[in-house]
């Protein structure tokens, strides 16, 4: 059995997958972020916090315990083509499905590292 999307199960199977994954840590390098990700659905926001330092990634949901680099907010449905790598941050964002409010060109730095997520992640199962 999977761990619920957007759950605290969830952001910490993704942690754990992130961090073992030597692809993933080798293109995050010495880069650091702090990302808020606010995420509507029928039942309200849910919202989770995404920390790059040091190689490693931590994950948690709520708001961020730190003031953030940037804040990207998506309706559910993007959020989980995200997840399944059905739709690239790119493509969501060009499309205006995908908003970033604070500093963009941060997340533009990030692309090496945001782009081995899919591959880091394939085997997480996950209910949607």
């Amino acid at each position: 059995m999977g761990v619920k999307f957007l759950s605290e199960e969830w952001t910490q199977a993704v942690q754990e997958a992130l961090n073992s994954n030597d692809a993933f840590k080798s293109s995050a390098g010495s880069q650091t972020a702090k990302i808020q990700q606010v995420v509507t659905t029928e039942e309200g926001e849910k919202k989770y916090w995404f920390k790059l330092g040091g190689g490693q990634a931590n994950l948690g949901m709520g708001d961020a315990p730190e003031p953030v680099d940037a804040t990207i907010t998506q309706d559910y449905a993007t959020a989980e083509a995200l997840a399944k790598n059905e739709l690239t941050g790119t493509a969501a964002y060009m499309s205006g499905k995908l908003r970033v409010s604070g500093d963009l060109m941060k997340l533009m730095q990030l692309q090496g590292a945001l782009g081995q997520m899919p591959a880091a992640l394939k085997d997480l199962d996950v209910e949607y």
